[in-house]
C-alpha cells in the first residue's frame, strides 16, 4: 500500500477520486455523442489527453525515461478495446444500465488475477467482490436491466477492465517507467487507433467537428478529470496495490455515480438504493483497513499479493 508519512492510503484515496469523477462520466459522454460519432469522440478525448501529456512525455523521455514501449502498448491496447466496447455500449443502453454492468469488473477480477498471475486471491476477495456485486444490484433496483446490443458491449468492456487492472500489474512488476508517461502512451495507443479506424470508415467526420460549447466543455472535463488524472491515478494504484483492491474501489463507481444523478439530474434514489450504494462503499473501504487480525499465513499471501 502507497502511504504518505502518516500513513494515509495515497493510492487507495486516489483511486476512490477516480471511481467519482468515472461516476459522473456515462451521462456526459451519452450527451457528447448526440454531436459527434463514438469513434471520433473517442479520438477527440484520447488526442487531447495524449497532447496534454507530451512536454511530459518528452521531457523523461530525453532524461532517459518513457521508454518502455513494451509495456504502454499492450495496455494501450486493451485499453482501447474497453472504451470501444464501452462507448459504443452507452451510446445503446441506459446510462444506469451502464453502471451496473461496469461495476461487474469487480467479481471478473479475482479471476483475471488468477488467471494471469496463477494464485488464487484470497477468500475475503471473494466475499467483497460479492458485497459489491450485491451492492450494485440492490443501487440499480428498479433499472430496467434487459440485454440489448449496448448491455453486452458493457459486459465485455468489465471483462476487459478486468484484464487491464491485472495485467498492468503483470507487466509493469520490477520495471522503472514514469506513470505519467505509461499514461501519455497508453492515450496516444487510443486516441491514434481511434483516428485510423475513423479515417478508414468515415473519413467524412474528420472534417466536421462539433461546433456546440457544450460538447468541448464534457470533452475538457472527460480529459482533466476522467482520463488524465484518472488514468495516472489507476496506473499508480495498479502498480502499488493488488489487482482486485484496485477493482474494488473502482466498483465504488456507481455510488458515486448516483449521488452525482441525484444532485445534477434531479433523480429520485430508491432507499434500497441508498443501501446498496453503503454496500458498495464499505465493501471498498473494508478491503482498504488493516488486517490486524488475520493470520501470520493469510498477511504474507496479501503482502505478496501487492509486491512488485
Amino acid at each position: 500500500m502507497s502511504t504518505t508519512k502518516r500513513g494515509l492510503p495515497v493510492a487507495e484515496g486516489l483511486l476512490l477520486l477516480v471511481a467519482a469523477f468515472w461516476g459522473t462520466s456515462y451521462g456526459l459522454s451519452k450527451q457528447a455523442l448526440l454531436f459527434y460519432s463514438v469513434m471520433g469522440f473517442i479520438a477527440i478525448r484520447f488526442l487531447a489527453t495524449f497532447l496534454t501529456l507530451l512536454p511530459v512525455f518528452i521531457r523523461e523521455y530525453r532524461s532517459g525515461g518513457g521508454r518502455d514501449w513494451r509495456v504502454g502498448l499492450p495496455t494501450g491496447a486493451i485499453l482501447f478495446l474497453v472504451f470501444i466496447c464501452e462507448t459504443y455500449g452507452v451510446a445503446h443502453t441506459s446510462a444506469a444500465n451502464a453502471a451496473f454492468l461496469i461495476s461487474l469488473c469487480v467479481l471478473f477480477t479475482p479471476f483475471t488475477e488468477w488467471l494471469v498471475f496463477g494464485r488464487r486471491p484470497a477468500g475475503d476477495n471473494f466475499l467483497l467482490a460479492g458485497l459489491s456485486f450485491i451492492g450494485v444490484a440492490m443501487l440499480t433496483t428498479g433499472s430496467d436491466v434487459a440485454f440489448n446490443l449496448g448491455d453486452l458491449l458493457i459486459l465485455g468492456a468489465a471483462i476487459l477492465r478486468a484484464f487491464m487492472v491485472t495485467v498492468t500489474k503483470k507487466v509493469t512488476a520490477g520495471k522503472q517507467i514514469s506513470t505519467l508517461s505509461l499514461t501519455g502512451i497508453q492515450s496516444g495507443v487510443v486516441g491514434f487507433g481511434a483516428l485510423a479506424i475513423l479515417l478508414a470508415f468515415d473519413p467524412g467526420e474528420v472534417g466536421g467537428l462539433p461546433m456546440t460549447t457544450d460538447f468541448w466543455l464534457i470533452v475538457g472535463y472527460l480529459v482533466l478529470f476522467c482520463t488524465v488524472f484518472a488514468f495516472f491515478a489507476q496506473n499508480y494504484g495498479a502498480r502499488n496495490i493488488a489487482p482486485t483492491r484496485v477493482s474494488l474501489l473502482m466498483g465504488t463507481e456507481p455510488a458515486f455515480g448516483a449521488l452525482f444523478a441525484v444532485w445534477w439530474l434531479g433523480e429520485s434514489i430508491a432507499v434500497s438504493g441508498w443501501l446498496g450504494g453503503g454496500l458498495i462503499i464499505f465493501s471498498a473501504l473494508y478491503s482498504i483497513l488493516p488486517r490486524t487480525r488475520r493470520s501470520p499465513r493469510a498477511v504474507m499471501a496479501g503482502l505478496n499479493s501487492t509486491t512488485g
